[in-house]
C-alpha cells in the first residue's frame, strides 16, 4: 500500500463480505491481515454459519 494516500477511497482495494456480499474497503487497521479479512462487521461474523447453531 502506498504511503502517499490523499483521502481518495476510490483507489483503495476492496472485496465482498462472504456473508452479505457488501463491498468492504481496505482499512489501515486491516493492513497486516487484509488477505484474511472475510466479514464486514461483527454481525456478519456472528452469522457466518447459521446451520451450526441449529444443530
Amino acid at each position: 500500500m502506498k504511503s502517499d494516500f490523499k483521502g481518495n477511497k476510490a483507489h483503495l482495494p476492496s472485496k465482498p463480505c462472504v456473508v452479505c456480499g457488501r463491498p468492504m474497503s481496505w482499512r489501515k487497521a486491516w493492513a497486516k491481515n487484509w488477505d484474511e479479512v472475510k466479514y464486514c462487521s461483527d454481525a456478519c461474523r456472528a452469522r457466518k454459519n447459521p446451520s451450526a447453531r441449529n444443530a
